[in-house]
């Protein structure tokens, strides 16, 4: 409902979200050299979709299996440990303060 210009966009951010995590998922898999950056992104990515959540939340939309507010509702108190986890298991802290150290100069 907040970024709503029509339902072909609306599933098309749907999707791509779906695409990118996918990506992102299989990244942490097949790319474990990079594992910190991969982490400090997948949490980026989780950030980003939070506002989301948020709308499906408030405006009581059903999606993959979540159709009731109290299940919606889990989900945002889940979200923010998804987001440390992904940054406490890979390393990913390191990167993110890195990225704000150079954004501070």
């Amino acid at each position: 409902m907040w970024l709503r210009f029509s339902d072909g966009f609306t599933d098309f951010v749907v999707l791509s979200s779906g695409v990118v995590e996918i990506a992102l998922g299989l990244s942490m898999l097949f790319l474990f050299k990079y594992k910190a950056v991969v982490g400090a992104l997948l949490a980026l990515f989780y950030v980003l979709i939070f506002p989301g959540n948020l709308n499906q939340y408030f405006y009581h939309i059903d999606s993959f299996g979540l159709n009731t507010d109290t299940a919606r509702l889990i989900r945002l108190f889940f979200q923010p440990v998804l987001i440390v986890l992904a940054l406490w298991s890979t390393g990913g802290w390191e990167v993110w303060k890195r990225c704000w150290r150079q954004l501070k100069k």
